[in-house]
């Protein structure tokens, strides 16, 4: 897969060059050659071979930092940090500054409001809702046994998945309406649950999952809010079908992700894996790997389909934050979910778009300091995050001497 920071980065080397850089891009651009504080001419590098110099020294100087985080962090923390943004490090301001930053505590605290509050990141939370109506919460369960619904054991695993299960002396009656169960994930939660065929799936936040606790007759049915990553256990005579806002999905066994929440801009499918029938009105696509399906909610009868970036689309299900070329609404709209808070937007913003990755680990401070490199702001008051453009911190930045 072609690196998109690398991309990203020479297209902007060269519009500075020729002087066609906007003043947000000439600042980001500045910012990260004050940064690296590099003796080697990075705006003047032409090639390939001319740039490796400069990304080589670069990259020295990242792993020196990533080593004074390992003197206060376990060692596998450290592979884990170095390992998820090697790549991106060298070539992505935001990415290099904030892994500097992060090693040093007080050097970001001009940046910080005064009182600000901060938010701890979401976790496996959810809402087991049966079909007598009794509502267990899922993470306050212990392992084991959680109910029996005619003949069907739901239990809890050591790990946290919920697993589906037909009692041993319970036999089916297909005569007979088969209860269903919905699991729902808030504002702030995410959950996995293993449905009664063996079909894996990984609720993100704020989502809901309806699903009969037994597959009978010749579809498995299930109903989706939110978004949601499948895989789904192969059976040919028994279709695996997803409903999910104004469109239906259809699959044998596969990998997918369906991004179905209502306040984006449209309905997402992406296939990781096999092949899906992506069906809206009486149009429908078939899908191959890579793709993704592309419906908006004032449209629903035009099914678009692209090629897609896979890990962006399923790094929450790796707990990660991932952006290429995302403005800032549809960043914060992430934020909001995972960190079950309401956003507020303080003035105006420029045209700027994101690239990169943050943990979904990260207390909320943490991903404000990588905000705050783009002069981005979030103040964070209770459950409201009130977001604004600062460009008083260009100069906070070149100040700081890193």
């Amino acid at each position: 897969m072609n690196n998109p920071y690398k991309s990203y980065f020479q297209n902007l080397l060269k519009k500075y060059r020729l002087g066609n850089a906007t003043f947000e891009e000439q600042n980001f651009l500045e910012k990260y050659y004050n940064l690296h504080d590099s003796e080697e001419d990075l705006i003047n590098a032409e090639n390939e071979s001319d740039f490796n110099p400069v990304k080589d020294s670069i990259k020295k100087r990242i792993d020196l930092e990533i080593l004074n985080v390992a003197e206060r962090e376990s060692a596998r923390r450290t592979k884990k940090l170095w390992s998820r943004y090697a790549a991106a490090a060298a070539l992505f301001f935001v990415v290099s500054a904030t892994i500097y930053l992060l090693t040093q505590p007080g050097s970001i605290n001009t940046y910080l409001a005064s009182g600000s509050d901060d938010l701890a990141p979401g976790g496996n939370k959810a809402i087991l809702t049966l079909a007598n109506g009794k509502k267990i919460i899922l993470d306050d369960v212990i392992k084991g046994e959680i109910a029996q619904e005619s003949g069907i054991s739901i239990r809890k695993t050591a790990d946290g998945q919920i697993i589906y299960t037909v009692s041993d002396d319970h036999t089916l009656d297909a005569s007979l309406p088969i209860p269903t169960n919905t699991i729902t994930t808030p504002n702030g939660g995410k959950y996995q649950i293993i449905l009664p065929d063996g079909t894996k799936t990984m609720l993100n936040a704020g989502s809901s999952l309806t699903f009969p606790t037994a597959f009978i007759g010749t579809e498995r049915l299930v109903y989706l809010n939110g978004e949601a990553y499948f895989e789904v256990t192969k059976n040919k005579e028994m279709p695996f079908r997803v409903n999910a806002a104004m469109q239906s999905i259809e699959v044998l066994g596969t990998h997918f992700n369906i991004n179905a929440y209502g306040d984006e801009p449209a309905i997402k499918t992406t296939l990781l894996e096999g092949s899906v029938k992506v069906s809206s009105g009486q149009n429908s696509a078939i899908l191959v790997p890579g793709q993704q399906s592309l419906i908006k909610w004032d449209d629903s009868r035009n099914i678009v389909k692209q090629f897609a970036d896979l890990e962006k689309e399923t790094a929450w299900k790796d707990n990660l934050f991932s952006f290429d070329n995302d403005d800032l609404r549809a960043v914060m709209r992430q934020i909001s979910r995972w960190y079950d808070a309401e956003v507020v937007y303080v003035g105006d913003f420029p045209d700027e778009k994101f690239f990169g990755e943050i943990s979904r680990n990260s207390n909320l401070s943490e991903v404000a300091k990588i905000f705050e490199l783009n002069n981005i702001h979030l103040n964070i008051s209770g459950k409201t995050i009130k977001v604004s453009y600062n460009q008083t911190l260009n100069t906070k930045t070149s100040q700081l001497n890193l």
